[in-house]
């Protein structure tokens, strides 16, 4: 009975997590290679308030020994970075953790610093900490919003990168540095359709040049020409991960890095807990995913047989862990720094799925765990035409916003809806790039990896691709962004879906009304401005209507309209001279709804 009364959604998960208990097992004995590597080892990792990061740090404190994890943090909103450090341990990413380890949060140390400022903004006794003790470096912090200034991006990107290296050159301990890149950041206009190799390419610009012209020159002068810089990149994001790439070839050659390169990062496939995703995935895929799960996006800028390169953000962690495992063990020299290994983590040369793989699953298993909060019917209208794209835009989103916004209104309530419907719009345009093309990710280096690890190795730390099942890990995803985004609890399920099918039933039904509404609205209007012109005019009862006529000054016209002759029967009848029968009408008592007539035809 009891089983009765647990939610599908809460089942579900369930289900999944309990199909990971034995790796916690696994995980306890600490005997594994990897493991023993990290065991008290210290170190410092950049980006750790951010998606991967808050993942990473909790993945190597309950499956490693680690000594101590430093993380470069800058106060923010007027938080200090102990305030900030204590905000991002009570997400409750870190409830498995604090359940194993109470007292986890002893092993981190939050220094303060900024990642875009010249030697990381950090002080000198910081500097020298981390020089003396950090045995292993991260480095994921990266501006990742698209539209990111040129100047900003190229001080987080790109001089942030080039001083993380000139710190890692100060480290007497160093055992291993990863870079964390993205696998877009050579799926450049010109390579579209071809393969991305685990290579270095060259660099779009020198690095120190573009280092020079974000520090010289002032931010509107660099936007002006930031088009013609980037080329064939699509943002700034891409173009200057690109560039600290070339650092990490010039400037790594004599260091034991190497470089990750993920492609989108979404929910956790496994662990510490199934779907959670942070915050900041908002503005991305998961973003997406959210407006269609409560209703309020309809339109997608999307190619459905392209690729969906999604990987869970604990895949991606682990393939990071172990990465670093790899360099210390190997240390290949890298004289030219082209030996410099780089590991792409992509879905698709393994286990593809593409956009209508997507689709297909939220209008046939996704449904069947919507939220509660849903406001509108998840149904979407997919096309990769922008012009399209912009006419089903204000159709499906942005007229219905506004209307739905002057009820709003009109009841005393915010104005909102049309606000979110531009945002989503503006989300749609930023991604249309990377979701309208597509290229071949080689990854061979990653598979490589993958297979060299000892057995329960690869269970404690799997990142192979090939074992996402999509149609659960699409629902897990879904129910990740209902826990942690709209925060429902994973309840009320079986009310949400008779909430769906009225909703689904409403919208069938207004859906039509509302297009033949617009139909008759435009419809009107255009006739109004097509037909021959007409005049309502309002006079006074018993006035002479040929002297008013006669009277009028006819500049609003687009042709000359004279008055040319009167009838002699006592009652005087205006007839203008126009190239189409018009006809004018004067209200001579409005009250009594009193009018005369009266036709102007041709004059040949």
């Amino acid at each position: 009975m009891a089983s009765e009364t647990v939610d599908p959604a809460q089942a579900f998960m369930a289900k999944i997590s309990d199909r990971y208990k034995s790796l916690h097992d696994i995980t306890a004995r600490g005997t594994s290679n990897v493991q023993q590597f990290y065991s008290g080892a210290t170190v410092f990792l950049t980006g750790g308030s951010g998606h991967i990061g808050k993942q990473l740090i909790e993945k190597l404190l309950r499956a490693t020994n680690v000594s101590k994890v430093y993380i470069l943090l800058r106060c923010k909103k007027g938080k200090s970075i102990q305030q900030r450090l204590a905000d991002i341990l009570k997400d409750s990413l870190y409830d498995t953790l604090r359940e194993q380890q109470p007292e986890f949060v002893d092993k981190i140390v939050a220094m303060e610093g900024d990642v875009s400022e010249l030697k990381l903004g950090l002080n000198d006794k910081d500097w020298n900490t981390i020089a003396d003790e950090v045995d292993i470096i991260f480095h994921l912090a990266a501006t990742t919003r698209f539209d990111e200034t040129l100047k900003r991006a190229t001080f987080i990107n790109v001089r942030g990168t080039r001083e993380m290296l000139d710190i890692s050159k100060a480290c007497k301990k160093l055992r291993s540095f990863v870079y964390v890149s993205t696998a877009y950041t050579f799926a450049s206009a010109d390579r579209i359709n071809d393969t991305v190799q685990e290579k270095f390419y060259p660099s779009p610009l020198s690095p120190e040049t573009m280092i020079g012209i974000a520090e010289t020159m002032e931010e509107e002068r660099i936007n002006d020409i930031a088009t013609s810089m980037i080329k064939s990149w699509p943002n700034t994001y891409t173009f200057t991960k690109a560039v600290a790439e070339s650092l990490v070839k010039d400037m790594g050659k004599d260091l034991p890095i190497c470089v990750v390169r993920p492609a989108i990062v979404v929910a956790t496939m496994r662990e510490p807990t199934p779907g959670w995703l942070d915050m900041s995935c908002i503005y991305g895929a998961s973003g997406f995913l959210f407006a269609l799960g409560l209703g309020v996006m309809h339109v997608s800028y999307v190619r459905l047989n392209n690729q969906l390169d999604i990987v869970p953000v604990d895949y991606v962690n682990n393939a990071i862990i172990v990465a670093a495992w790899e360099t210390a063990r190997t240390k290949r020299p890298a004289p030219h720094g082209d030996d410099i290994k780089i590991y792409t983590i992509v879905s698709s040369s393994r286990n593809l799925a593409t956009w209508n793989t997507l689709e297909h699953f939220l209008v046939n298993e996704a449904r069947k765990y919507v939220t509660p909060k849903a406001v509108g019917y998840g149904f979407v209208w997919c096309t990769n035409n922008r012009l399209l794209f912009w006419l089903y835009t204000w159709l499906l989103q942005l007229i219905p916003a506004y209307i739905i916004d002057v009820i709003a209104v009109i009841f005393g309530y915010n104005m909102r809806f049309a606000k979110l419907a531009r945002k989503l719009q503006r989300m749609n345009y930023v991604l249309a790039y990377f979701v309208t093309n597509g290229w071949q990710f080689e990854d061979q280096n990653t598979v490589t990896l993958l297979e060299s690890l000892p057995e329960d190795d690869r269970e404690i730390f799997n990142f192979d691709v090939t074992n996402i099942n999509w149609t659960e890990y699409i629902i897990i995803w879904c129910l990740g962004l209902r826990k942690y985004f709209v925060k429902d609890g994973l309840t009320g399920t079986l009310y949400a879906r008779k909430k769906n099918m009225i909703l689904k039933i409403a919208t069938f039904i207004l859906l039509p009304l509302y297009f033949y509404g617009l139909f008759k609205l435009v419809y009107s209007a255009v006739a109004f401005v097509a037909r021959p012109t007409a005049m309502l005019l309002q006079v006074p009862p018993r006035s002479n209507p040929w002297r008013l006529i006669s009277s009028l000054e006819w500049r609003a016209w687009d042709t000359t309209l004279e008055p040319t002759r009167a009838h002699n029967s006592g009652r005087l009848t205006p007839l203008i001279s126009h190239s189409q029968n018009l006809k004018i009408t004067i209200v001579t008592n409005i009250q009594d709804n009193m009018k005369h007539d009266y036709s102007c035809p041709v004059l040949k």
